[in-house]
């Protein structure tokens, strides 16, 4: 696909997850042209961090959702302004059609991409599980520690990561943040459907089929992506290495898509 392409169907259109790493950005050069493209008020943020690190992973998180944008939108990276909703949740500033979501850390930044619907993403450092297994009893529903504490190590620190993850990408796909309580929301393992979405009912209801989400691993991360589509889409994998240098379209990733088809 080229730069420039404008989406137009969002029921045919893949979803676009878009990687950045932030050790790229070391190089004073690609810092350099990186702060360029940020707005007055994103340059203040990003000289306002006090370690390095977070600099840069703050500029490559700015950066590449810019990049990603793009390449599906006539554009410039610098051109491209955001707003928060109620929650903090960022879009595009004016609407484009475009809905997208990001997640980053000190090794990885992802940006989820889609044409017209809601989506979320979530990727965390595998060695975090056991910081999340310590965490469990405080973000996970009962039903979700009942199924946690028949499983044992490794098993236990896997399944505490995908849930992490899951609940994650969940709630920043409902654009509410933590208004959503963790604990109220269930990723159940097991039967037909491999895992399945369940609300406690004092968060209401949604249509079983609004919601496809997968679960795939890169760069020392478990990354949850969910979509706001009745049916599988097909998902293109993207690597910004480094962030403005032509981009690279990745092999499969090994993704498993939920719940699982019953027909």
């Amino acid at each position: 696909m080229s730069a420039g392409r404008v989406l137009t169907d969002m029921n045919k259109e893949p979803l676009y997850l878009w990687c950045g790493y932030p050790g790229d950005s070391s190089s004073e050069a690609v810092t350099r042209a990186c702060v360029s493209l940020l707005s007055e008020d994103e340059r203040a943020h990003w000289q306002a961090f006090r370690f390095d690190r977070h600099r840069r992973e703050y500029l490559t998180t700015r950066a590449l959702v810019r990049v990603a944008l793009s390449h599906y939108h006539p554009l410039a990276h610098e051109a491209w302004r955001f707003r928060t909703n109620t929650y903090g949740k960022p879009v595009v500033d004016p609407d484009c059609g475009l809905h997208f979501n990001l997640s980053n850390s000190l090794g990885l930044v992802v940006c989820l991409i889609a044409q017209g619907i809601e989506v979320g993403v979530d990727a965390e450092p595998i060695d975090r599980a056991e910081k999340i297994v310590e965490l469990a009893p405080e973000v996970l529903s009962p039903l979700e520690l009942s199924q946690l504490e028949a499983l044992h190590s490794p098993e236990k620190l896997d399944r505490a990561l995908s849930l992490w993850t899951l609940k994650e990408a969940y709630i920043k796909a409902r654009g509410a943040g933590l208004s959503l309580p963790l604990s109220k929301i269930s990723f159940l393992f097991g039967g037909v459907e491999g895992i399945r979405l369940e609300l406690d009912p004092c968060l209401g209801t949604e249509p079983g089929s609004r919601w496809q989400f997968c679960l795939l691993e890169h760069a020392g991360h478990r990354i949850a992506l969910m979509a706001e589509r009745a049916a599988v889409p097909e998902l293109q994998v993207w690597e910004a290495r480094p962030l403005l240098a032509p981009p690279t379209r990745l092999a499969a990733v090994g993704e498993r898509w939920f719940p699982a088809s019953t027909i």
